[in-house]
């Protein structure tokens, strides 16, 4: 997917370009900037010397030496005070200023951290926002893998109402999975010759004719068989006015496997990949239910993920980003490819 959350850490991400939370020196800190340093080698303290510094809401770019990376970005956040003196602005021009450089620079994934929202005390679930809107925007108008990196459950942080109401929503529509095992022993009790009450055949002698019939049918059946996954997913492309480019990057999903479902009209899509599509064309329940049975899929009260996905579109709030955002905070799996 063109935007993923990441548990992990950003010094071994194996990307173009991994973006450093640096201060305005350059020269090394604590935190991300003072890992990245460690990991990169002496190399990248070096060049970062020549650059004279860099100014708060900027962006300059090195080599990345001993990291898996290509590049490091080193990018300044504005410390945090109150949020009444520009640090939005400046927080979101870090993420543009960086975006640039690594368009400029050809790469074709790029490692965010959450820029601030450590010792500057810029809010968890206020900077996550910032970059989720920042980057989101640049990726409806580029092509370009983007990671955000949270190393770890304590670096993450939606809004509080938020997961307060989605965790009530869980609460409330959440249940069970379960086998009714009354009727299985009902049903496993009775003996091999028991009778119908009303027909006077044997259980197995209606079923065996009950399965003449479907046989005889079946062959009616796969002539009439409905559009597949594919046709649906194109007719409602076509139905909403929309361009395939606008459909997958508000779907969170890559031109590549947008291409693959486009030139197969029998293609097999996972779960997520579906309901990123129903959420682009902002489809309603009922109609992201069709799309879901359309690749052999349905929602359930009995999974997790598939509340949390519930609790958006009944809302009627289809950013992708922001549903990944819940998704991830709640451990579920991510939409997208």
């Amino acid at each position: 997917m063109p935007l993923e959350i990441v548990r992990n850490d950003i010094t071994k991400m194996s990307v173009d370009a991994i973006v450093n939370a640096a201060n305005e020196s350059l020269l090394g800190g604590g935190g991300v900037d003072g890992a990245i340093h460690r990991a990169a080698g002496s190399g990248l303290l070096k060049e970062c010397k020549t650059l004279g510094g860099c100014k708060t809401g900027k962006a300059k770019i090195t080599g990345g030496y001993s990291l898996p990376a290509k590049y490091v970005i080193h990018t300044v956040g504005p410390i945090y005070q109150d949020g009444k003196h520009g640090e939005q602005a400046l927080l979101e021009s870090c993420y543009r200023e960086s975006l640039s450089l690594a368009s400029a620079n050809g790469c074709r994934s790029v490692a965010f951290p959450l820029i601030s929202s450590g010792v500057y005390g810029y809010p968890k679930d206020q900077a996550l926002r910032v970059a989720i809107n920042v980057i989101s925007d640049f990726l409806l108008e580029n092509e370009m893998k983007v990671y955000i990196v949270i190393f770890d459950k304590a670096s993450y942080k939606i809004g509080e109402k938020l997961f307060a109401d989605i965790a009530e929503y869980i609460d409330d529509n959440y249940v069970e999975a379960h086998f009714d095992f009354r009727f299985e022993s009902v049903r496993m009790s009775m003996p091999c010759g028991h009778k119908s009450s009303n027909s006077g055949r044997s259980v197995f002698e209606t079923r065996s004719l009950s399965e003449s019939v479907e046989r005889d049918s079946l062959g009616e059946k796969l002539k009439q068989l409905d559009e597949s996954f594919s046709q649906m997913l194109l007719r409602k492309i076509d139905e909403k006015g929309i361009t395939d480019a606008q459909c997958y990057k508000k779907a969170n999903i890559d031109r590549k496997l947008f291409s693959k479902i486009r030139g197969d009209i029998h293609y097999k899509p996972s779960k997520p990949t579906v309901i990123a599509f129903a959420v682009a064309l902002e489809l309603s329940l009922a109609e992201t239910e069709e799309l879901l049975k359309k690749a052999g899929f349905a929602l359930s009260h009995s999974n997790k993920f598939d509340i949390i996905i519930e609790y958006f579109i009944v809302r009627g709030n289809y950013n992708v980003f922001e549903i990944n955002e819940a998704l991830f905070a709640f451990d579920q799996c991510l939409l997208g490819a």
